[in-house]
């Protein structure tokens, strides 16, 4: 037997394609993390939604009973519309706004950029819980309060802001756009500099003033960042939880505060009713999709195949 035909009748040993495993190798982390930790509890919370929770040993099952307190919870409602007045009035105010501001500060001979680039981002990197304190003391119905004391400049108030509806959503609105007003100026504002100076030299050449130029270029080629802002504006009103919680704790007076989320929290660990909490989480899971559905189809990333 020759030296050929022994090397023919050794077993062949499978080598281990590496190029093709590491993919998959590397998006290990994310998968598992994924199954482990947003999977698993939400199939948890949805077949909780049907339970009656009142510990780890004590659990029954009760059907659509959850469901039904739902559709008849007057807390839920008045939560649902703090949470839509809210994204309502941050998106007209954190869209246009910092949209206006990144114009501005994109424009050349604009001084201290830098500076004011770092103020305006400032605020996000405080703690939402110190800011909501702050805030509070603020807004206290004190005539020593921040905005009573305002307020009696001009020869009014004072108010009781955290205990109405219109001034407890305006305190949470103002909190917001304190917040968030220079995230997304620098979200605006790398998508300006995005922006070829061609298309603005040809609409020049065309005779287009300074607003014309805002209107028919700035702001169409902005669409990508205006839909990603818009879509974080929603998901953080519907997520609203640490300045709501920090204004009034768990339940405000005549919920004018209320939102989903602090609902959630209410149901779970101060009535104890885990079942019920989990029916919350999964009808805000539920609206959130549909609204997001909706926002997305309005804003045309979706197109009919016909």
């Amino acid at each position: 037997m020759t030296n050929h035909e022994d090397a023919d009748s050794r077993p062949k040993v499978r080598r281990i394609k590496w190029d093709r495993i590491a993919p998959y190798l590397f998006v290990s982390p994310f998968i598992i993390s994924f199954l482990v930790f947003s999977l698993y509890p939400f199939i948890s919370a949805v077949i909780m939604s049907f339970q009656q929770v009142n510990g780890f040993s004590d659990v029954k099952w009760i059907g659509l009973a959850n469901y039904q307190q739902l559709f008849k919870d007057g807390d839920f409602y008045a939560a649902l519309w703090n949470v839509v007045r809210y994204g309502f009035w941050t998106i007209l105010i954190l869209i246009p706004l910092p949209m206006l501001l990144a114009y501005i500060m994109n424009q050349k001979g604009i001084p201290f950029k830098g500076f004011f680039r770092s103020v305006y981002f400032v605020p996000v990197l405080t703690s939402s819980v110190i800011a909501g304190l702050i805030f509070k003391y603020a807004f206290s119905g004190e005539k020593s309060g921040v905005f009573n004391e305002l307020l009696h400049v001009f020869g009014a108030g004072p108010l009781d802001w955290l205990n109405g509806s219109h001034t407890a959503m305006f305190a949470l609105v103002v909190i917001a756009v304190w917040r968030w007003l220079g995230v997304n100026m620098i979200y605006f504002l790398s998508g300006l500099q995005g922006i070829s100076p061609e298309l603005y030299e040809s609409a020049s050449m065309d005779g287009a003033n300074s607003f014309q130029k805002f209107w028919y270029v700035t702001i169409p080629m902005l669409k990508p960042i205006t839909i990603y802002v818009l879509t974080i504006s929603i998901m953080a009103g519907f997520s609203l939880f640490n300045e709501s919680y920090v204004y009034w704790g768990a339940q405000s007076p005549n919920n004018v505060g209320t939102t989903l989320v602090t609902l959630i929290y209410k149901a779970a660990f101060s009535q104890g009713n885990f079942g019920y909490s989990c029916t919350l989480g999964v009808a805000l899971f539920v609206i959130v999709v549909v609204v997001n559905a909706v926002q997305t189809k309005a804003m045309g990333l979706f197109k009919d195949e016909a």
